[in-house]
């Protein structure tokens, strides 16, 4: 397994044009979309369809009318949408149908869409996700980090290096990068909450009264599910893992 790690916006926006086809691809936007998408699976909701922007979720929305527009910008819900990108939002929506355009997350989920699978990766749901790709292991893994805005988020690096932990021995190569994140784990995996909550996500989540979110996203190995974008549409592959 090789493993290469894409740390910025900058650096997502190539990937549509890169072939991708012998690529296994987790896509990690701790604070908040794919802790929310994750939450939200292992709760009971059937699909989530990932847009690009606010004009493509309606134009899904007139496809599934019986979808619920959820999503964010600048850290708000959307106008005129059903829900935000609060992760305690989608824990009673089981089987419905989401529809979710976020400033980060949707977007990196969709430059690689493309790859051979696409797995929804988070904290909560790291243990999942690591038996799964260990019953299979991709021969190039990449780890995707949504950011924040155009620059690095320090949360989606953690816990793409406490993947990297649990599949290191595995692994024949792995970049530059993911050896730094794997550092970065080693040093604060035991503080996952207090970490989170001084990073600038964190910190506007908890500036704006939404300190439990942090605290939820910070759960580690909380769900026992993973998400796979397929077809244009996440939904959760089959797994063993903490129950919650």
């Amino acid at each position: 397994m090789i493993i290469r790690t894409i740390l910025t916006p900058a650096e997502i926006a190539t990937l549509p044009a890169s072939d991708l086809s012998q690529v296994t691809a987790v896509v990690f936007d701790i604070l908040r979309a794919t802790s929310t998408f994750t939450t939200a699976l292992a709760h009971g909701v059937a699909e989530i369809l990932p847009a690009q922007d606010v004009p493509e979720a309606l134009r899904l929305q007139a496809l599934h009318p019986d979808a619920w527009l959820g999503g964010e910008r600048h850290g708000e819900k959307i106008a005129g949408f059903q829900l935000g990108n609060s992760p305690l939002e989608y824990r009673d929506l089981a089987h419905k149908k989401i529809i979710s355009t976020t400033t980060n997350g949707t977007i990196a989920l969709r430059a690689v869409s493309h790859a051979a699978n696409v797995y929804v990766g988070a904290l909560l749901n790291l243990e999942a996700l690591a038996q799964l790709l260990l019953k299979n292991p991709p021969a190039h893994l990449w780890l995707i980090c949504a950011g924040t805005g155009t620059s690095f988020a320090l949360e989606d690096g953690l816990a793409a290096g406490g993947l990297i932990e649990a599949l290191h021995p595995h692994a024949s190569l792995i970049d530059d990068a993911g050896l730094t994140l794997l550092a970065l784990w080693q040093t604060k995996k035991n503080a996952l909450p207090e970490t989170l909550a001084v990073t600038k996500n964190g910190r506007r989540l908890c500036e704006r009264g939404r300190t439990s979110e942090v605290s939820w996203c910070a759960r580690l190995n909380h769900l026992p599910v993973v998400g796979q974008l397929l077809n244009g549409t996440i939904s959760t592959v089959p797994t063993t893992g903490t129950n919650f």
